[in-house]
């Protein structure tokens, strides 16, 4: 297994660390930043969640620069994205500081996009994430860390940035998601 994939895969190990530490279990208590009382919990979850989210753009990185794209990588890659943004949206619905709805969205375009890349992969095809998936993964991270953060910064300009980027992230997730299908709809024709 090749550096990128490595780091593919300690972002998936990265998910339950991330998970126990939002359940708070050691019951961290809370951080007081100027008018804003947050977890410390959600503080370090947070910044687990930006560092594995940061490892997307690392692996791609080296992958091309060094030329080790492989079809493992084009798969787990995404995949490791989808569990990692599904892991987080879940614990901020639990947590409630996301709607349920929009969660079920962003999840269920997930796994339909999952289930169109095995379908694809039986054909014998590997497809790469494209520009306007990059454009929803990133606009999903932004999301969540500003949902996990209480939406600090911008709680002290009154602008509900997090509520905001969970709706831009909903949107591109749809866009994104429907472009997908139908670049790929001859999938559905029979086989090839």
């Amino acid at each position: 297994m090749n550096l990128p994939n490595k780091i593919t895969v300690a972002r998936i190990f990265l998910i339950p660390v991330f998970i126990i530490v939002m359940l708070d279990l050691f019951s961290l208590g809370n951080v007081k930043i100027g008018t804003m009382t947050i977890p410390i919990a959600h503080l370090i979850g947070a910044g687990i969640f930006i560092f594995a989210s940061a490892t997307d753009w690392v692996d791609g990185y080296i992958a091309r620069k060094h030329n080790l794209v492989t079809n493992l990588g084009k798969f787990l890659d995404p995949l490791a994205d989808k569990l990692l943004v599904s892991a987080a949206l879940i614990m901020l619905v639990e947590l409630g500081l996301a709607p349920a709805w929009m969660v079920i969205i962003i999840i269920t375009r997930e796994f339909a996009v999952t289930g169109l890349r095995l379908l694809i992969a039986e054909r014998g095809e590997v497809s790469a994430a494209k520009m306007l998936g990059k454009i929803k993964m990133w606009a999903q991270v932004v999301a969540i860390s500003a949902l996990l953060l209480h939406n600090f910064p911008f709680e002290y300009l009154s602008i509900p940035f997090d509520i905001i980027a969970l709706w831009v992230a909903v949107i591109f997730t749809v866009v994104s998601g429907w472009d997908y299908f139908a670049k790929n709809k001859d999938v559905f024709s029979g086989p090839k």
